[in-house]
């Protein structure tokens, strides 16, 4: 950090920012220090490798559905249900080194992110890094968090931003239709149209090349594998199908615990209440572990971002007790509930920014 360093502070300044709450820093910090005195950031290597083992055996199953039941429609759409598994669940396991939680040595959680990212499923590590990071160090908050960039240009985000859009008279999109148009150009369309040529553009762009080579690799791997099987717009429809599975299943997932929750510009508050005010949980059982890639524990994350995945469910009833000691709600919900909210909080935001377009 000393690089960082511009000078020492006056000794009659403040020690503590007024904005931040001092006495939740405090417990925040306590509770930091009891959740490493009981292990829980440190990685059970084993259920990495039973994650891999099995992203692995539903690529190879993909391929022998189609080399022994054939090219028909239904070998053909069970292959891809398979394959759209597999880069989902390979996507849930990048994330996981990307946040250096597998490994020790951040080294060795770079380089097989690498290889999950780019050889599994053909994306930069560097694009991740470079966006994730600062959606994690100010979620929801507009200006800072990438992964809300899509306001005000396709939609009207948090009731407070879409007012103000609506109050400055700006009609980029008709938002009070968001809600309904966010079925076309929100999870059948992020990856296949958006992610698939701009993962191309930033590497080049960056000049990337560690990261290109590792994203050509999962391509030609793609194409030579079911080339025998299927002729080249077979494959193309193949891959295609695959990204529209995985772009569903990414979005619904991802958007579950941020689109419903506080949206605004950065208040600079504390670490613990700017996490808890843009992220909420989804119900903890072994089909939404598995589906969402434990970020159905999105709170725990959020706080502990290198805290490996397996260890949420033990810190969450800690989590639960600072937020009732310090009247924060913590927000659980059933997947369903989670999915509707989206498009319920579109709705809402939708509305208010007609509303004051309309009569502000």
């Amino acid at each position: 950090m000393s690089p960082l360093l511009i000078g020492e502070l006056a000794p009659d300044q403040p020690i503590f920012e007024p904005s931040k709450n001092k006495r939740l820093v405090e417990d925040f910090r306590e509770l930091r220090a009891t959740v490493e005195k009981m292990g829980l950031l440190n990685p059970n290597h084993t259920f990495f490798i039973l994650h891999l083992c099995h992203i692995l055996l539903l690529d190879v199953a993909a391929w022998l559905t189609i080399w022994y039941f054939g090219s028909s429609i239904v070998p053909f759409l069970f292959s891809a249900v398979l394959l759209g598994t597999v880069q989902t669940q390979a996507g849930w396991l990048q994330h996981d080194f990307g946040h250096l939680s597998v490994f020790s040595t951040s080294k060795w959680n770079h380089w097989v992110h690498k290889f999950v990212i780019g050889h599994l499923k053909g994306a930069p590590a560097s694009w991740w890094n470079h966006l994730h990071f600062q959606h994690h160090a100010k979620p929801n908050c507009f200006r800072k968090d990438p992964d809300i960039n899509m306001h005000p240009l396709l939609f009207a985000l948090g009731k407070i931003l879409s007012v103000e859009l609506g109050v400055k008279k700006k009609k980029f999109m008709p938002y009070n239709h968001q809600h309904k148009y966010f079925f076309i150009i929100g999870p059948p369309a992020l990856l296949p149209l958006y992610f698939q040529w701009y993962i191309f553009y930033f590497v080049v762009q960056r000049k990337q090349w560690v990261d290109l080579a590792w994203m050509l690799t999962f391509y030609v791997r793609f194409f030579l594998t079911y080339l025998p099987l299927l002729e080249m717009k077979g494959i193309l429809g193949l891959f295609l199908l695959v990204r529209f599975i995985e772009s569903n299943w990414f979005v619904w997932v991802t958007q579950m615990n941020h689109i419903p929750m506080h949206i605004d510009y950065d208040k600079n508050v504390d670490w613990f209440s700017t996490q808890l005010q843009a992220t909420c949980n989804v119900h903890h059982s072994l089909f939404n572990d598995w589906f969402s890639g434990h970020l159905n524990f999105q709170i725990e994350h959020h706080l502990f971002p290198t805290m490996p995945r397996h260890n949420y469910w033990k810190v969450a009833p800690l989590v639960k007790s600072l937020c009732a000691k310090h009247g924060i709600e913590y927000q659980c919900k059933p997947l369903l509930t989670a999915f509707a909210d989206i498009v319920h909080s579109l709705k809402d935001s939708g509305e208010l920014w007609l509303d004051a377009y309309l009569h502000k």
